[in-house]
């Protein structure tokens, strides 16, 4: 199974363009920090996330301000060209 929860805000919007196949497409950069048990012990925990979202997805998020909280969900997958992998938002609301 592939799919990803992650309570973020967003850190930087690329420009809204549109795939070959005429898709609306938006690249961004997600922040997350909270606080989780490892090993029983409190971890802080950081993270920047590259992430991609498509369609009215894409549309919607571009209309959302940088620094705004949110929680996303969707899948992981590794570009073509690349090598770390990218968080494929399906939706996102609120938190």
């Amino acid at each position: 199974m592939n799919h990803v929860a992650l309570s973020a805000c967003i850190a930087e919007i690329g420009a809204l363009r549109h795939t070959p196949a005429g898709l609306p497409a938006l690249d961004l950069r997600l922040e997350h920090e909270s606080q989780v048990v490892e090993a029983g012990q409190p971890r802080q925990v950081k993270a920047a996330v590259r992430a991609v979202a498509l369609g009215s997805v894409a549309e919607a998020i571009a209309r959302q301000p940088v620094g705004s909280p949110w929680g996303f969900t969707g899948f992981l997958a590794t570009p073509r060209n690349g090598k770390h992998p990218v968080l494929h938002i399906q939706s996102f609301e609120s938190v």
